[in-house]
Protein backbone atom coordinates (compact mmCIF):
# COMPACT_ATOMS: atom_id res chain seq x y z
CA UNK A 1 0.00 0.00 0.00
CA UNK A 2 1.01 3.27 -0.54
CA UNK A 3 1.56 5.86 2.03
CA UNK A 4 -0.94 7.99 0.84
CA UNK A 5 -3.37 4.76 1.54
CA UNK A 6 -2.44 3.99 4.60
CA UNK A 7 -2.92 7.14 5.86
CA UNK A 8 -5.96 8.52 4.50
CA UNK A 9 -7.71 5.51 2.98
CA UNK A 10 -10.34 3.64 4.09
CA UNK A 11 -8.32 1.70 5.89
CA UNK A 12 -5.75 3.81 6.91
CA UNK A 13 -5.18 5.09 10.05
CA UNK A 14 -5.39 8.97 9.45
CA UNK A 15 -8.49 8.54 12.07
CA UNK A 16 -6.18 6.67 14.71
CA UNK A 17 -3.90 9.54 14.26
CA UNK A 18 -6.32 12.12 14.23
CA UNK A 19 -7.81 10.58 17.68
CA UNK A 20 -3.98 10.56 19.20
CA UNK A 21 -3.72 14.63 18.36
CA UNK A 22 -7.27 15.51 19.97
CA UNK A 23 -6.01 13.45 23.03
CA UNK A 24 -2.34 15.28 23.07
CA UNK A 25 -4.12 18.81 22.79
CA UNK A 26 -6.35 18.07 25.41
CA UNK A 27 -4.12 16.89 27.82
CA UNK A 28 -1.73 20.11 27.17
CA UNK A 29 -4.46 22.30 27.73
CA UNK A 30 -5.70 20.85 30.89
CA UNK A 31 -2.48 20.49 32.78
CA UNK A 32 -1.62 24.38 31.86
CA UNK A 33 -4.38 26.24 34.27
CA UNK A 34 -3.12 23.64 37.44
CA UNK A 35 0.73 23.79 36.22
CA UNK A 36 0.88 27.52 35.79
CA UNK A 37 -1.43 27.98 38.44
CA UNK A 38 0.51 25.86 40.69
CA UNK A 39 3.61 27.64 40.18
CA UNK A 40 2.44 31.47 40.59
CA UNK A 41 1.41 30.04 43.94
CA UNK A 42 4.59 28.75 44.82
CA UNK A 43 6.42 31.64 43.66
CA UNK A 44 4.20 34.03 46.02
CA UNK A 45 5.18 31.38 48.52
CA UNK A 46 9.01 31.40 47.53
CA UNK A 47 9.22 34.91 48.41
CA UNK A 48 6.89 34.76 51.67
CA UNK A 49 8.79 35.66 55.09
CA UNK A 50 8.21 32.00 56.60
CA UNK A 51 12.02 30.12 56.25
CA UNK A 52 9.75 26.86 56.70
CA UNK A 53 7.81 27.51 53.75
CA UNK A 54 10.57 28.83 51.18
CA UNK A 55 12.80 26.24 52.09
CA UNK A 56 9.66 23.25 51.89
CA UNK A 57 8.94 25.21 48.49
CA UNK A 58 12.39 24.80 47.06
CA UNK A 59 12.66 21.37 48.17
CA UNK A 60 9.56 20.41 45.75
CA UNK A 61 10.85 22.62 43.10
CA UNK A 62 14.50 20.65 43.34
CA UNK A 63 13.22 17.40 43.81
CA UNK A 64 10.85 17.74 40.99
CA UNK A 65 13.19 19.81 38.60
CA UNK A 66 16.04 16.86 39.46
CA UNK A 67 14.16 14.07 38.70
CA UNK A 68 13.26 12.26 34.53
CA UNK A 69 9.80 13.65 33.96
CA UNK A 70 9.00 9.69 33.15
CA UNK A 71 10.10 9.32 36.76
CA UNK A 72 7.92 11.90 37.96
CA UNK A 73 4.74 10.35 36.31
CA UNK A 74 5.31 6.55 37.29
CA UNK A 75 5.47 8.07 41.27
CA UNK A 76 2.37 9.77 40.72
CA UNK A 77 0.32 7.36 38.65
CA UNK A 78 1.93 4.18 41.29
CA UNK A 79 1.92 6.07 44.36
CA UNK A 80 -1.31 7.97 43.88
CA UNK A 81 -3.19 4.62 43.30
CA UNK A 82 -1.18 2.80 46.34
CA UNK A 83 -2.40 6.36 48.69
CA UNK A 84 -5.56 5.27 47.90
CA UNK A 85 -5.68 2.00 48.07
CA UNK A 86 -4.31 2.60 51.64
CA UNK A 87 -7.13 5.06 52.61
CA UNK A 88 -9.74 2.18 51.10
CA UNK A 89 -7.94 -0.35 53.78
CA UNK A 90 -8.08 1.96 56.66
CA UNK A 91 -11.56 2.97 55.81
CA UNK A 92 -12.73 -1.15 55.80
CA UNK A 93 -13.38 -0.90 51.92
CA UNK A 94 -11.71 -4.26 50.19
CA UNK A 95 -12.31 -2.65 46.61
CA UNK A 96 -9.05 -1.71 44.74
CA UNK A 97 -8.98 2.00 43.07
CA UNK A 98 -7.36 1.69 39.77
CA UNK A 99 -6.19 5.20 38.97
CA UNK A 100 -7.27 6.31 35.02
CA UNK A 101 -4.37 7.22 33.30
CA UNK A 102 -5.10 10.36 32.23
CA UNK A 103 -5.91 11.85 35.03
CA UNK A 104 -2.39 10.55 36.41
CA UNK A 105 -1.10 12.04 32.96
CA UNK A 106 -2.57 15.33 34.35
CA UNK A 107 -1.54 15.45 37.71
CA UNK A 108 2.35 14.52 36.93
CA UNK A 109 2.68 16.90 34.34
CA UNK A 110 0.87 19.81 36.08
CA UNK A 111 3.47 18.59 39.49
CA UNK A 112 6.48 19.23 36.74
CA UNK A 113 5.06 22.50 35.00
CA UNK A 114 4.40 24.05 38.55
CA UNK A 115 8.00 23.34 39.47
CA UNK A 116 9.41 24.41 36.39
CA UNK A 117 7.05 27.65 35.83
CA UNK A 118 7.57 28.93 39.48
CA UNK A 119 11.01 30.01 38.73
CA UNK A 120 9.69 32.18 35.98
CA UNK A 121 6.96 33.53 38.14
CA UNK A 122 9.64 34.62 40.88
CA UNK A 123 11.87 36.36 38.14
CA UNK A 124 8.57 38.15 37.22
CA UNK A 125 7.04 39.23 40.46
CA UNK A 126 10.78 40.50 41.58
CA UNK A 127 10.65 42.46 38.41
CA UNK A 128 8.10 44.38 39.05
CA UNK A 129 8.88 47.50 40.95
CA UNK A 130 8.86 47.47 44.26
CA UNK A 131 7.17 51.17 44.49
CA UNK A 132 4.11 49.83 42.53
CA UNK A 133 2.85 47.70 45.23
CA UNK A 134 4.28 50.67 48.03
CA UNK A 135 1.72 52.80 46.57
CA UNK A 136 -0.82 51.01 46.31
CA UNK A 137 -0.44 50.18 50.03
CA UNK A 138 -0.27 54.16 50.79
CA UNK A 139 -3.39 54.39 49.17
CA UNK A 140 -5.24 52.08 51.53
CA UNK A 141 -5.72 48.88 49.36
CA UNK A 142 -5.58 45.44 51.20
CA UNK A 143 -2.45 43.20 50.25
CA UNK A 144 -4.71 41.09 48.14
CA UNK A 145 -5.87 44.16 46.35
CA UNK A 146 -2.36 45.19 45.65
CA UNK A 147 -1.58 41.31 44.49
CA UNK A 148 -4.40 41.04 41.97
CA UNK A 149 -5.03 44.55 41.03
CA UNK A 150 -1.49 46.38 40.43
CA UNK A 151 1.11 43.00 40.63
CA UNK A 152 -0.76 40.43 38.86
CA UNK A 153 -1.99 42.67 35.18
CA UNK A 154 1.79 43.24 34.83
CA UNK A 155 3.16 39.85 35.49
CA UNK A 156 2.20 38.25 32.07
CA UNK A 157 4.05 40.65 30.21
CA UNK A 158 7.44 39.60 31.82
CA UNK A 159 6.71 35.61 32.33
CA UNK A 160 5.15 35.58 28.57
CA UNK A 161 8.63 34.26 27.17
CA UNK A 162 9.52 31.60 29.20
CA UNK A 163 5.87 30.64 29.70
CA UNK A 164 5.87 29.96 26.16
CA UNK A 165 9.06 27.82 26.48
CA UNK A 166 7.55 25.95 29.44
CA UNK A 167 4.33 25.31 26.93
CA UNK A 168 6.21 24.13 24.08
CA UNK A 169 8.36 21.42 26.07
CA UNK A 170 5.02 20.44 27.90
CA UNK A 171 3.39 19.47 24.66
CA UNK A 172 6.30 17.38 23.82
CA UNK A 173 6.36 15.54 27.08
CA UNK A 174 2.75 14.49 26.87
CA UNK A 175 4.34 12.15 24.62
CA UNK A 176 5.39 10.03 28.06
CA UNK A 177 1.51 9.21 28.66
CA UNK A 178 1.98 7.05 25.91
CA UNK A 179 3.76 4.14 28.44
CA UNK A 180 0.59 4.28 30.35
CA UNK A 181 -1.34 3.17 27.66
CA UNK A 182 -3.25 5.98 26.88
CA UNK A 183 -3.80 6.51 22.92
CA UNK A 184 -2.20 9.94 22.43
CA UNK A 185 -0.27 10.79 19.21
CA UNK A 186 2.73 8.84 19.72
CA UNK A 187 0.92 5.94 21.21
CA UNK A 188 -1.19 5.86 18.04
CA UNK A 189 2.09 6.24 15.98
CA UNK A 190 3.29 3.17 17.69
CA UNK A 191 0.45 1.20 16.89
CA UNK A 192 0.12 1.96 13.29
CA UNK A 193 4.19 1.49 12.91
CA UNK A 194 3.59 -2.14 14.73
CA UNK A 195 0.25 -3.27 12.32
CA UNK A 196 1.85 -2.08 9.12
CA UNK A 197 5.74 -2.25 9.74
CA UNK A 198 6.18 1.23 8.55
CA UNK A 199 7.77 3.15 11.67
CA UNK A 200 9.21 5.66 9.93
CA UNK A 201 6.41 7.08 7.81
CA UNK A 202 3.89 6.70 10.95
CA UNK A 203 6.68 8.00 13.20
CA UNK A 204 7.55 11.48 10.68
CA UNK A 205 3.49 12.06 10.46
CA UNK A 206 4.09 12.28 14.25
CA UNK A 207 7.22 14.07 14.34
CA UNK A 208 5.58 16.72 11.36
CA UNK A 209 2.40 16.88 13.94
CA UNK A 210 4.35 18.28 16.77
CA UNK A 211 6.57 20.22 14.57
CA UNK A 212 3.25 21.99 13.64
CA UNK A 213 2.11 22.75 17.04
CA UNK A 214 5.88 24.31 18.27
CA UNK A 215 5.41 26.39 15.30
CA UNK A 216 2.18 27.22 15.83
CA UNK A 217 2.81 27.84 19.43
CA UNK A 218 5.63 30.10 18.63
CA UNK A 219 3.30 32.23 16.22
CA UNK A 220 1.18 32.28 19.07
CA UNK A 221 3.65 33.65 21.91
CA UNK A 222 5.10 36.01 19.23
CA UNK A 223 1.63 37.13 18.96
CA UNK A 224 0.77 37.90 22.58
CA UNK A 225 4.64 39.40 23.57
CA UNK A 226 3.43 41.97 21.02
CA UNK A 227 0.59 42.81 22.59
CA UNK A 228 1.72 42.52 26.09
CA UNK A 229 4.71 45.00 25.13
CA UNK A 230 2.51 47.49 23.41
CA UNK A 231 3.17 50.98 24.72
CA UNK A 232 6.33 49.35 26.38
CA UNK A 233 9.98 50.93 25.24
Amino acid sequence: MSWFSLLFGPTGWGPLLLKGTVITVLLSLTTVPFGFGGGLLLAVLKLSNNRAVRIACDAYTTFFRGIPDLLSLFIVYFGLQSLLNLSAQVFGDAWRIEMNAFIAGVIALSVVVAAYSSEVWVASLKAVPVGQSEAAKSLGLHPKQVFFLIVLPQLGRVALPGLGNIWTILVKDTSLISTLAVMDLLRASSEASRATTRPLLFYSAAAAIYLIFSIVSGVGQAYLERRSNQGYA
